[in-house]
């Protein structure tokens, strides 16, 4: 506990930073309540730095530090084991050694004495041990050890002896550390310990190291081989014992403060768990930790409460083993109240209190000036009472440093005091006029620091109200400060402090603010691993405090938001967002608020779940030959309880493939232990997985395999059956066993068969490895007794129980007669018929066939196409099931001539046919008009056509056509008009009203009635018209013209014609465009150049401007005249031929040969070609400033003008016109487009085609 805590209640005097102000007053001087403060004041000795114990190896080790200040400087010195060392020290007090001193002459026990005029400081008592540097003895190489799997073994390592215990380490010769576990352990003493060995562990190289820090050596020790070999021991499973420490009891004795680690390490096979329990209380996870593996036990800082006994039990399949430790704790001296440096006057009485505790009890004793005082102490003034030394009278002589020192068989402690008499008037050195602030409910402290020698007393009064003490709240405290105790706004006012018998006093000021609160505070959360949780931490605070800090911690270490990660985030209302949780985000948080009056904190937890850990060590015990036992230890819960573990079991046959894990059994969270019953000749493994509120665990590690030896079969195949298909045959089948069923090897199925006729022959018998099996010259349909047995090379399975079963069958010998049919209505009849005999079966009847056929309509007259499309339809079979003798046919055809015949079947096939048997069915209504198509001549008629109906279902004898007109926003219906018509497929309609859309519904009718209805919208089309708004888009040699169709027109032929703006030229007509194409493309234009567009016919015109630089033209002389271009391209051909003419008679002489020239030829063709040449002849390519040399510019490249002349008016489903283009037309003639298109009526604004124009001007032009 701090010091600052013992500081005990209404001592008289100065604590240790008054002392030193008073070192300042060797005059005092009062000016305006100021004190003046000479600068050659004196200070008392003061350690700084303590030595220490230690261990040197060297001369170079010893250095004992001793630090000190005092004015005037003080001088050191040196007690060893109680006399003078060397000599007074007057600049430094560390002590070194000598370099021709002898190290061992160093050794003992030493104090620092520190000493000015004012008096003498002592340090606390150390103690130098000193010895060699340790070395390795010579040691002779150790033999080979050899063991078997499972064996336990200790590795022992044995370091030099030295004060200072050296930190071990077992490593390999490559200097890696060898692995440990559970099962490989090292002990406190660093000798290695082996619970079980496995063939893994053999090696030559077991190095035990033994790093001596202090002396700065590392000794590696002689290595260790040992060799595992694999043994069928192994399976012999070993209960726990102890190899560290050995029996069942031992003692230890700790020291408040200190470590103690406890150890169990034990041997058996499994390797055992180690559960750590105290005899008297539970054990608390904040006082102790589980190291190396649960083998250690540790507890830091040791206190009384540790004092007890504590358990450690091992325990693995084959039993347990505890041990007993009995812990015994005491202390070294400690102090529970000791003196401080105080201030005096002459004649006050003096009480240095001074208590220690300690374990045992320590003996405390005073020193002046490191002077004992003992018990026959002349000066009358001074006695010890209790440990506390009282000095009454006390004199000016009496300024000195006492010691007080308690002391037992554990070690010894020392404390300094000052004690400085002086007698000085009193001063307030606190400052007038200051102002407190304080959130309610706090503890405030108003400053009254006074000065003096006797200690000035001072008195407290609030203004308006009276003395302080008045309140049960507010206290005055020995230094003269006053103490105001859960404060509130009414203690807001001004207080006075005033020196008793003297004018001084100063006045401060108190304001008390609303305190800091946290109003939402962190939650205790569960959260699964891996997502996001927010805790909470919203508070209050006072409008006057400003800035306040929020301060998140996890288990009391700080957690700091950085933008370089996003694993904390905190809001500015205080809460803190934590992302991605992992198991190691589980833990306590607090959130603390804090201003700079006040703080609140408030504390949450997270709790992060998990799947579990996989079980591990799970071991199989019990081997029988058809049973095993699975042992297992859980794996980590990690916060969510196990609720059941999964038996996973992978089975493997021998000679058999490879096999999978499959879940074999589930079992509560309780079980560890479970008994599975197994197959034979078998080989298995097993693997287990845990399972809580989170999810499945990984399996286990998979378990030894364990294979089970062979037995005779247990059981017989199942569905043993016949299944035969040949007359004189019988074929037995049965459910086949599966391969882990088989028991052994050599396996294979007996079949035994006999008539069931004759109960007294024998059985005959025969052996397959699988079904079917076939048996011959059994005559057709005759009773049979099976049985089918399992069995292998150790014997046969159960006695199996005959069934009955069949030879083949054959086909039937007798049709069924008297079959008659009665009409149940226009499209059913019923079929009844006589049953044929058991004995014409021939097996066994399944029942009976009827062959149902449509030869087609009654008559065949040439006014019913439909009818003769559909003269005859495909046979129907129904089934029949055998004890039915009639049957209901139904959906059958309205005026139709059927055949019927009946037959009997069984597994083989149909008995002969009855005799055919003919009815027909009566006449019905039609059915519906196969399609209804329209044309629209003029914009009052259209033209209605249409198919008979699929199904006529009799004669047609003609049509009724119904229409209405469709008036938009019309509440009542529109009056119907009918229409009877013959036996036609077209009809049309005149008078109708342009602007209005109509119903059509048009039905068949023969003498049964009249069929369905068919139903469809449509309206009359309008006289086309060129379109009067176009939308120009134009490139640098080409324009995209583009119109909206217009709405229920026909088709409209047009031609574009264009000229230049600049030049006189003439106009330049397009082919011919429809106006449904809704697009077209003007090609060959000039780049930079403005045009005039017309429509004709029409009168309206548009101008444009392709995009580019305008092609400039030279102005006008001879030079461009036709008659000299054409006079100078004479004169050049001309010399141009007699060039030619010069070099062959030059190179020829005159002659020219064909063939010469022939195989010249052929050598220029095999020259590399220049661009623009073929053999001899050179390719003109085109100017691109004269495009019309090169391309029409009246050609599209892609055009609705290309598709064809015809359209096909039709309706859609839903009754709208459709208007289709048939046909496409070449795209490189150059014929117009007659306008026979039309739009659709329903969709009459339908858009352009989606084209991709090379342009980037657009615009919509209007007429000019």
């Amino acid at each position: 506990m701090p010091l600052a805590q013992h500081q005990p209640a209404g001592r008289r005097g100065w604590n240790r930073t008054h002392l030193h102000l008073l070192l300042l007053f060797l005059s005092v001087l009062q000016t305006q309540g100021h004190i003046q403060i000479p600068p050659d004041f004196k200070e008392a000795p003061k350690i700084t730095t303590q030595p220490e114990s230690q261990t040197a190896f060297s001369l170079d080790d010893i250095d004992l530090a001793c630090e000190a200040t005092g004015n005037p400087k003080p001088s050191f010195r040196w007690v060893k084991d109680g006399s003078q060392f060397g000599e007074v020290l007057l600049e430094f007090g560390s002590l070194t050694a000598g370099p021709d001193e002898e190290l061992r002459s160093y050794q003992g026990s030493y104090r620092c004495y520190v000493a000015n005029e004012l008096g003498t400081a002592v340090s606390d008592l150390v103690h130098l041990i000193t010895e060699s540097i340790p070395t390795l003895a010579k040691e002779k190489k150790q033999k080979r050890r050899l063991f078997e799997e499972g064996e336990s073994t200790v590795l022992y390592c044995n370091p030099p002896k030295s004060s200072v215990a050296p930190k071990i380490h077992w490593m390999d010769t490559q200097l890696h550390h060898i692995p440990q576990n559970e099962r490989v352990t090292m002990s406190l003493d660093g000798n290695l310990y082996f619970a079980n060995l496995i063939v893994n562990d053999s090696r030559e190289d077991y190095t035990c190291n033994a790093h001596y820090i202090k002396a700065s050596v590392i000794l590696p020790k002689e290595s260790i081989a040992i060799s595992v070999t694999a043994s069928n021991s192994v399976a012999k499973n070993q209960r726990p014992q102890l190899l560290q420490p050995t029996g069942s009891h031992s003692s230890y004795l700790a020291l408040r403060g200190q470590t103690l680690t406890l150890e169990c390490i034990p041997e058996g096979l499994p390797t055992p768990e180690v559960l750590w329990e105290r005899m008297d209380s539970p054990l608390s996870p904040s006082r102790v930790r589980m190291l190396k593996y649960g083998r250690w036990l540790q507890i830091e800082s040791v206190s009384e409460a540790d004092d007890g006994e504590y358990v450690c039990t091992a325990t693995n399949s084959q039993g347990s083993v505890t041990h007993h430790y009995a812990v015994t704790v005491e202390a070294a001296p400690y102090w529970t109240k000791w003196p401080e440096d105080h201030l005096y006057a002459p004649g006050e009485t003096v009480r240095l209190h001074c208590q220690a505790d300690g374990i045992p009890t320590p003996n405390v004793t005073w020193s002046i000036n490191g002077v004992p005082i003992t018990g026959t102490d002349l000066d009358t003034r001074r006695h010890v009472s209790s440990g506390t030394l009282i000095l009454t009278n006390v004199q000016f002589s009496d300024t000195a440093i006492y010691q007080c020192e308690a002391s037992n068989k554990h070690g010894n402690i020392l404390v300094n005091t000052q004690v400085h008499v002086a007698a000085l008037p009193p001063q307030i050195l606190t400052a007038d006029g200051l102002v407190y602030m304080a959130t309610a409910g706090k503890t405030i402290l108003l400053e009254c620091r006074t000065f003096g020698s006797p200690l000035p007393k001072v008195d407290w009064e609030i203004l308006g109200t009276g003395p302080a003490h008045a309140n049960a709240r507010m206290s005055t405290m020995a230094d003269g400060n006053l103490q105001i105790s859960n404060v509130s706004e009414e203690d807001s006012s001004l207080y006075t402090c005033s020196v008793r018998n003297s004018n001084r006093s100063i006045s401060a000021e108190l304001e008390v603010l609303n305190r800091t609160k946290i109003v939402d505070p962190p939650q205790d959360l569960q959260v699964v691993r891996g997502n996001d949780v927010v805790l909470q931490c919203k508070f209050t605070v006072d409008h006057k405090l400003k800035h306040p800090t929020i301060q998140w911690k996890k288990d009391g270490h700080k957690i700091s938001a950085s933008s370089n990660d996003d694993k904390y985030t905190e809001d500015r209302d205080g809460s803190l967002k934590v992302t991605d949780v992992q198991m190691k985000d589980t833990g306590i948080y607090s959130c603390e608020i804090s201003t700079e009056l006040d703080s609140d904190s408030a504390t949450g937890s997270i709790t992060v779940q998990d799947i579990p850990g996989p079980p591990h060590a799970l071991e199989l015990s019990e081997k029988m030959d058809r049973s095993v036992t699975l042992s297992w230890m859980p794996g980590a819960e990690n916060n969510s309880p196990i609720s059941e573990y999964i038996i996973e079991m992978k089975e493997e046959q021998y000679q058999a493939g490879s096999s999978r894990w499959e879940e074999f059994k589930r079992v509560p969270h309780d079980i560890k232990h479970l008994e599975v019953h197994l197959q034979p000749y078998s080989t298995y493994h097993f693997r287990i997985s845990a399972v809580n509120g989170i999810g499945r665990s990984v399996p286990s590690p998979p378990s030894d395999s364990y294979s089970t030896p062979a037995a005779k079969p247990d059981m017989n195949p199942e569905n043993v059956t016949t299944v035969s298909t040949d007359p004189n045959s019988m074929v037995i089948s049965w459910k086949e066993l599966e391969r882990r069923q088989f028991n052994g090897p050599g396996f294979k199925y007996k079949i035994y068969w006999r008539q069931s006729s004759d109960g007294d022959l024998q059985w005959k018998e025969s052996s397959v490895s699988n079904p079917p099996f076939i048996v011959n010259d059994t005559g057709t349909f005759i009773p049979f007794e099976i049985k089918v047995r399992a069995a292998n090379e150790l014997g046969a399975g159960p006695e199996p129980v005959a069934k009955i079963g069949y030879s083949g069958e054959d086909l039937p010998l007798e049709a069924p007669s008297k079959v008659t049919v009665d009409e149940l209505n226009k499209t059913a009849v019923i079929i009844r018929w006589s049953p044929v005999s058991s004995e014409s079966v021939r097996g066994h009847l399944l029942g009976y066939k009827i062959h149902l056929r449509r030869k087609g309509p009654r008559t065949h007259s040439r006014r019913s196409p439909a009818m003769r499309s559909h003269a005859a339809d495909k046979n129907r079979v129904i089934e029949v099931p055998a004890h039915k003798v009639e049957e209901v046919v139904s959906n059958l055809h309205l005026y139709s001539n059927y055949t019927l015949t009946v037959a009997p079947f069984n597994s083989r096939g149909e008995g002969p046919h009855s005799m055919e048997y003919h009815f027909s069915t009566p006449e019905g209504a039609p059915g519906p008009i196969s399609s209804l198509t329209f044309e629209s001549p003029s914009e009052t008629e259209v033209t209605l056509h249409w198919e008979a109906p699929h199904n006529p279902n009799g004669v047609i004898t003609g049509y009724l056509l119904q229409y209405q007109e469709i008036v938009p926003g019309s509440s009542s219906p529109q009056p119907v008009e009918s229409i009877d018509l013959p036996a036609v497929t077209e009809f049309t309609l005149k008078g109708l009203n342009p602007q209005s859309h109509y119903l059509f519904y048009l039905r068949g009718r023969n003498t049964a009635g009249d069929g369905e209805p068919i139903k469809r919208q449509g309206a009359t089309l309008l006289d086309g018209e060129p379109p009067s708004v176009i939308n120009v888009t134009a490139g640098e040699t080409l324009v995209n013209v583009s119109w909206v169709p217009g709405d229920r027109h026909r088709n409209f032929a047009f031609r574009f014609r264009y000229i230049q703006k600049s030049d006189g030229g003439e106009w330049e007509e397009s082919e011919q465009v429809n106006s449904t194409q809704a697009f077209y493309q003007l090609q060959g234009l000039n780049p930079g150049v403005w045009y005039h567009l017309q429509i004709l016919p029409g009168n309206n015109s548009w101008a444009f401007q392709t995009n580019g630089p305008a092609l400039l033209e030279l102005p006008s002389s001879f030079a461009t005249q036709g008659w000299f271009i054409g006079l100078i391209s004479a004169m050049i051909l001309l010399l141009l031929v007699l060039l030619i003419l010069c070099y062959i008679k030059k190179s020829k002489g005159g002659k020219y040969s064909v063939k010469k020239k022939e195989e010249g030829q052929g050598e220029t063709v095999s020259r590399p070609m220049k661009e623009g040449e073929f053999g001899e002849y050179s390719i003109e390519k085109c100017s691109t400033g004269q495009p019309s040399v090169c391309e029409s510019k009246r050609s599209s490249n892609d055009s609705l003008a290309d598709y064809g002349d015809s359209v096909d008016i039709q309706f859609n489903e839903d009754g709208s016109f459709i208007g289709q283009y048939s046909g496409r037309r070449d795209p490189r003639t150059h014929t117009g487009h007659d306008s026979s298109g039309a739009t659709s009526p329903l969709n009459p604004n339908m858009p352009p085609p989606s084209i991709s124009f090379p342009t980037s001007v657009t615009g919509i032009l209007g007429p000019n």
